[in-house]
């Protein structure tokens, strides 16, 4: 399954249960990111053991897209069933001190920044 847009692209492998993103997400609200939302959802659907998030190529994510990613890791820890890896890389500044804010609200997440 995958949402490709002009900068970027979002895909899901079944087999793997990763979810990986890639370019510049700067869509406007909540409306342009559904796509990605029903992607995100289908995932939390399954009785997965645990889900990875790769963001390691996601160059930007703005306010909506972090709301967005927000919003699924509450998801799932209401779940109680399934673990979530996040990785993220050191090269794009905004995502170590974001994707921290993740473990807040779910303190079992795993992030690997590499």
């Amino acid at each position: 399954m995958e949402v490709k847009g002009e900068n970027y692209q979002v895909t899901y492998d079944a087999d793997t249960a990763t979810i990986t993103f890639a370019g510049s997400l700067r869509l406007g609200g909540m409306d342009e990111y559904q796509p990605i939302v029903d992607i995100l959802n289908q995932v939390n659907e399954k009785d997965y053991e645990a889900i990875t998030l790769d963001l390691k190529g996601l160059e930007f994510l703005n306010s909506s897209g972090i709301s967005m990613l927000s919003k699924f890791v509450i998801s799932v820890r209401k779940k109680k069933t399934t673990s979530i890896l996040v990785k993220g890389s050191k090269e794009f500044a905004w995502q170590e001190k974001s994707l921290k804010n993740l473990q807040r609200l779910m303190p079992n997440l795993n992030l690997e920044i590499e």
